[in-house]
């Protein structure tokens, strides 16, 4: 049972999010009835909410986590870690009610054993770090144990550096931003500047190029917080575009235009450090260059050339 409030977006999405599940499985589980809104069972996904509690009623599924074929790039790999370049639309791991087509499935079998659990959300090996189902781009992934320790280490002392690219609809302020985040004090499936129990969190955004009232920006998050980048963009008044949670849909691109461009880090074994860019999807170029965007020389773009690690 999950229960949350939310407004103005759709009921599929909010469900969605607060589930973490695709939209489509949202979709089916609400003309099932098994969503609420209020007191009464909607069954129409495009219904938009106005700030009533939800009620989901996830059907009962055996927690299995099994392997799956899935189309993850390998930017490199070596006998301790992998580097991937996640597609958008692919959850990092399970997550209740969503137990197959995630980074994980495409690591068990292959990198590590099949895995059958009580809560599969929590099945997780070798991830050191998540990216957000809708942004796209660079992730590394740990083969063992000691590899993992090393890597979560370095994330923790902050040692690794993260670069990622967005559209925003605004130009937001240059430099660093220091703000908390916090869960959402009314949309649980949201994160809030503020918010309940927030933690520091830290963001430098500089501006790459503008289109008229909109930017691409480069975004260098110093902490690590859930949706920090999508939450500390909307309190500048710049969020990134077709961003349906913190901003609005687009109908240039169905996600958020949010790219993990660049990783770097230390190795977990020799300490040499690493540096890994995963090319721009033509998505998010497509949909700058629709709206007049003059795309940047130096930025790597899909089907122009490899990325490729040092």
């Amino acid at each position: 049972m999950v229960r949350f409030r939310a407004q103005g977006v759709r009921l599929d999405q909010a469900v969605a999010e607060a589930c973490g599940v695709s939209r489509s499985r949202a979709q089916e589980w609400i003309a099932q009835g098994r969503v609420q809104v209020g007191e009464r069972v909607v069954e129409k996904a495009a219904y938009r909410l106005k700030g009533e509690e939800v009620l989901v009623l996830p059907p009962e599924e055996t927690p299995f986590v099994l392997p799956e074929e899935l189309d993850i790039p390998v930017l490199y790999e070596d006998e301790d870690l992998l580097v991937l370049n996640k597609p958008a639309g692919l959850l990092t791991h399970p997550a209740p009610g969503v137990y197959s087509g995630t980074v994980v499935n495409a690591l068990l079998g292959r990198y590590f054993p099949p895995v059958e659990a009580k809560r599969p959300e929590l099945v997780r090996p070798g991830i050191v770090h998540r990216l957000d189902k809708d942004t796209s781009g660079v992730m590394v992934v740990a083969k063992h144990g000691g590899a993992l320790e090393a890597l979560a280490r370095a994330f923790r002392d902050r040692l690794v550096m993260k670069r990622y690219l967005a559209i925003t609809e605004g130009h937001p302020r240059e430099g660093a931003l220091i703000a908390p985040i916090g869960r959402h004090p009314v949309e649980r499936h949201k994160m809030h500047v503020g918010g309940i129990a927030p933690r520091y969190a830290e963001t430098e955004f500089r501006i790459l190029a503008t289109a008229g009232p909109l930017a691409l920006v480069e975004a260098r998050p110093h902490t690590g917080r859930t949706h920090q980048i999508r939450v500390h963009l909307k309190h500048l008044k710049a969020p990134i575009l077709g961003d349906a949670v913190y901003g609005r849909e687009s109908p240039h691109i169905p996600r958020q235009a949010l790219h993990a461009y660049e990783l770097r880090f230390p190795h977990p074994r020799t300490g040499r450090i690493l540096e890994f860019q995963a090319p721009v999807p033509m998505d998010m170029v497509q949909a700058w260059e629709a709206l007049g965007g003059r795309w940047p020389e130096g930025l790597e773009r899909e089907g122009y050339r490899e990325a490729a690690g040092s």
